[in-house]
């Protein structure tokens, strides 16, 4: 399996060669699923990694077992990451070893392997119950939200409009930063927004009044500043000065930057996902049924939804009280 970009494996294959190298190898697995852009370039540098660490160890990745994926699992659990500076979190390790998994499962449709190595490996245990994401509570999202508002500048109104729709629908960075202008609409009497989420399903969410205002004042803005009626605007919804689409990185500042404004202790922790944390947990809170949030989030699981919701274990919340009371209620 060799690429002209990258080193020649010295061990030979005894498997067949493929027609083309690792890359393009990868881009044709990376075509073979319904997937967001954020996910395919998450996954190119999962598999990357892996063959950097094959190459390295003059390994031709169709020779791999199980012990090679074994030794660079417990490579990457003590792999210290850049923006941490913690080692990497057993959730990360898994989701990298799952990427090279589902790698492994195309090569071998394709007949290049004769088993997936992975899928003998010591993959670490990720307790679904646990998430290391920073939450936060309702009346600090509120202050978040409240520093949104005092600010000013050329972009306030823009920043405005993305922490409302962080907060109010609860959306993945990698949503909010791909929503188009043409992806706003109207149905049934609601406000809505089009996207692609996660594993390139087509989703559709309702706009609150606040959200929809916040994204109107924005682009009533944008369109006096272009000279144009606001109809006529197309391309990101949330864009730069120069009409660039906005990146997951300056929505991580922001979210920091108005945190530490609004005197949120944790605020070097945050991130955007914290914001899709404390929706769930509020929506729980407020009564609204786990289906429906898990709608919503766009989790295919419900277990995924429950690990959002903060509050799950909130003894207010307790199912007895309410046997009891039904049971009260019954005696008269």
């Amino acid at each position: 399996m060799v690429s002209s970009d990258a080193p020649a494996l010295a061990r030979p294959s005894p498997h067949p060669a493929l027609p083309a190298g690792p890359t393009d190898v990868t881009e044709a697995w990376l075509r073979n699923r319904r997937l967001s852009a954020h996910t395919r370039d998450a996954y190119r540098r999962d598999i990357g990694a892996w063959l950097t660490w094959c190459a390295a160890r003059d390994l031709d990745p169709l020779g791999a077992t199980f012990l090679h994926v074994n030794e660079y699992a417990r490579g990457l659990e003590s792999t210290v990451g850049p923006r941490t500076g913690r080692p990497l979190t057993p959730a990360t390790v898994a989701r990298r070893l799952s990427a090279l998994s589902s790698w492994y499962d195309f090569l071998l449709k394709l007949r290049a392997v004769e088993a997936n190595p992975v899928a003998g490996a010591d993959r670490p245990r990720v307790d679904r119950d646990h998430s290391a994401t920073v939450g936060l509570t309702p009346d600090e999202v509120d202050a978040l939200l409240a520093a949104a508002e005092t600010e000013s500048g050329p972009t306030a109104a823009r920043n405005r409009a993305a922490i409302a729709l962080l907060a109010d629908l609860g959306l993945r960075v990698g949503e909010l930063v791909s929503l188009d202008v043409a992806d706003l609409g109207a149905e049934r009497g609601h406000r809505s927004v089009r996207f692609v989420g996660k594993g390139g399903k087509p989703r559709r969410r309702a706009l609150t009044p606040g959200t929809a205002y916040a994204v109107d004042a924005y682009l009533s803005q944008r369109a006096a500043g272009a000279g144009l009626p606001v109809v006529d605007l197309a391309g990101p919804l949330l864009a730069t000065a120069s009409g660039a689409r906005l990146d997951r990185h300056s929505v991580f500042r922001l979210v920091r930057r108005l945190a530490r404004a609004a005197g949120i202790p944790a605020w070097e922790k945050l991130s955007p996902h914290s914001l899709r944390h404390a929706f769930a947990t509020t929506a729980r809170a407020e009564g609204v049924p786990l289906e429906d949030v898990q709608d919503a989030m766009g989790h295919a699981d419900p277990r995924t939804t429950r690990r959002y919701d903060r509050d799950r274990h909130n003894l207010d919340r307790d199912p007895a009280y309410a046997i009891w009371a039904a049971r009260a209620r019954r005696r008269g």
